[in-house]
């Protein structure tokens, strides 16, 4: 909004200054906020609870966020315009010169002096970033040989970013979600050193009333037993069973475990065996529910294998558990879930693009930018060494949201350009929109880069990941999504050029202010135009020597 603002007269009315900022912008804002706030509300439909309630605040923060801009914002900007225009001072609000007195210092024509624009035309003088993207990087990257070092770059870009993807690991290192001076971490440190050849020691309980004095149904939930210890990754030796020693137990001491005495007996043999005592719930006695241990290697193949043999008893229903499993819960799905995630968000996102940006070819650039950065990111995060788990999820939930952001406002810039020539559109779109662009890139990350030397290893992540979003999203919109634009040009007009003989009122109006150049569309107004007056478009090419030598020279 300001940099459209910028581009207006400051001797305009405001009421015209608002209307012609707002017809550039608040069309620009309303694709981004769209399309941010349907990508996550989408989020809504992930399986993870913290993923849900991340999107749903997010979402609703967005919707605030365009209501201010287009209100609160806007207001702000009105009233700022009838500052200008009456050259008062941008704190005190007090009235100052337009010119600035001789021998005065820079910091006197800083605060003591009125706005600096053109006082002839009104239009504000360009921002030195501006200027720099007209007349310097933008014909520098339209140049041919310059597009194809961007191709060149792209394809490298996603080579390795493809490469990072295949190689991406899931599951989260529980040391990693302590601070780094946590005695936690130490803990966890010397558990992987010296007991990193032993597995987790996995539950299994019996979750409803069992029979154990009958033989028959005791064999049974046995046989269950065996199936879980004959799995591969189980270790045989190292299996706990209450229910095995207290077998042992009843044979030397000749009981008579066929009838309801199992339950007598079972304190004196908690004399015998006091750490069982509770690997039992007994109530009214009944042994309402008991558990099982044995070892075994922490594998996702591990956890899916022990649910379904325990859901395959028939004798008893088995639950087998261990803290570790809620992660492991994880990666069962976030692989389907972050799929699904960009896959709904990214159509949605496409429908919206095709509905508000007057090209379907641009809007399809939209859409390809957004799997594009995903891409990258997801590839270059794998390569960083960050694993894929509910905390990276959430990072790249907003991912989208900020490709978004970056690529449709340079897209629908290009689109609504009034340039003639695809490599001229694109050099408007980054004057204007260029700034702005760094702009937010730049300020997001200095926002975060304080998480940087954060002692907590989620925050570094984070931050490496939001870097990657700002990093990745700011090169397709000032390099790739530009380029991409030109050669595959989605203009909504087509460009007029005709070669004709320049006739005698050209020089006439040329020599208006004795230039011999060619003037913006503001250098030609009613107060020196007639009825008679014909304006022509001529090809650059056909131009006589020492006519043009702007970039934007129609």
């Amino acid at each position: 909004m300001i940099s459209n603002w910028q581009q207006t007269k400051v001797k305009d009315p405001v009421e015209k200054r608002m209307a012609e900022t707002f017809k550039e912008a608040a069309m620009s804002i309303t694709i981004t906020t769209l399309t941010d706030v349907l990508g996550f509300y989408i989020g809504l439909m992930s399986e993870f609870r913290s993923v849900r309630a991340f999107c749903l605040y997010t979402s609703t923060s967005i919707i605030f966020c365009y209501i201010y801009n287009i209100l609160f914002f806007g207001s702000v900007l009105a009233l700022n315009g009838r500052r200008e225009q009456s050259n008062r001072h941008w704190l005190t609000c007090c009235k100052l010169p337009t010119q600035t007195p001789e021998g005065k210092s820079p910091a006197y024509r800083l605060c003591c002096v009125g706005g600096d624009y053109d006082q002839e035309t009104g239009a504000e003088k360009q921002q030195p970033i501006a200027h720099f993207f007209k007349s310097y990087y933008g014909p520098f990257l339209t140049k041919p040989w310059t597009k194809v070092c961007v191709m060149l770059l792209y394809l490298g870009y996603l080579a390795v970013g493809i490469y990072g993807c295949l190689n991406l690991q899931q599951g989260i290192n529980m040391r990693e979600l302590a601070a780094d001076d946590s005695y936690v971490v130490n803990y966890y440190d010397d558990d992987r050193k010296f007991f990193s050849r032993y597995g987790p020691n996995i539950m299994v309980v019996v979750t409803e009333e069992f029979p154990y004095w009958n033989k028959n149904s005791r064999s049974e939930l046995n046989h269950c037993m065996e199936k879980l210890h004959n799995l591969t990754f189980v270790n045989q030796n190292l299996t706990v069973s209450w229910l095995d020693f207290y077998l042992q137990f009843a044979q030397s001491k000749s009981l008579n475990l066929d009838n309801e005495n199992v339950i007598e007996n079972l304190s004196s043999f908690f004399l015998l065996y006091p750490e069982f005592k509770l690997d039992f719930n007994i109530t009214e006695s009944k042994i309402n529910a008991s558990r099982f241990f044995f070892d075994a290697s922490m594998e996702i193949m591990m956890f899916d294998e022990l649910r379904n043999t325990a859901q395959s008893c028939s004798a008893a229903k088995l639950l087998v558990f261990h803290p570790l499993f809620i992660y492991l819960d994880q990666y069962s799905v976030i692989v389907t879930s972050i799929i699904q995630n960009v896959g709904f968000t990214t159509a949605v996102m496409l429908v919206v693009a095709l509905l508000l940006i007057p090209n379907p070819i641009c809007s399809l650039w939209v859409t390809f930018s957004i799997g594009s950065v995903v891409t990258g990111v997801t590839g270059f995060m794998a390569l960083w060494g960050i694993n894929l788990d509910s905390i990276s999820m959430i990072i790249l939930v907003v991912c989208i949201g900020f490709t978004v952001d970056f690529s449709a406002h340079i897209s629908y810039a290009f689109v609504s350009s009034k340039q003639l020539t695809a490599n001229e559109r694109a050099v408007d779109a980054l004057f204007s929109l260029g700034y702005p662009v760094l702009q937010g890139a730049a300020s997001t990350i200095i926002g975060v880069l304080i998480l940087a030397a954060s002692k907590n290893h989620i925050f570094r992540n984070f931050f490496k990941i939001m870097f990657l979003v700002m990093l990745f999203g700011l090169a397709h919109s000032i390099i790739f999504i530009p380029v991409f634009l030109t050669l595959l040009s989605c203009s909504s007009t087509k460009a007029k050029k005709k070669t004709m003989t320049v006739p005698d009122v050209i020089p006439k109006v040329i020599m208006i202010e004795n230039k011999s150049t060619a003037y913006d569309n503001y250098a030609f107004t009613k107060d020196n135009l007639t009825q008679s007056t014909q304006i022509y478009f001529i090809p650059k090419n056909k131009l006589p020597s020492g006519w043009c030598h702007d970039p934007d020279c129609p």
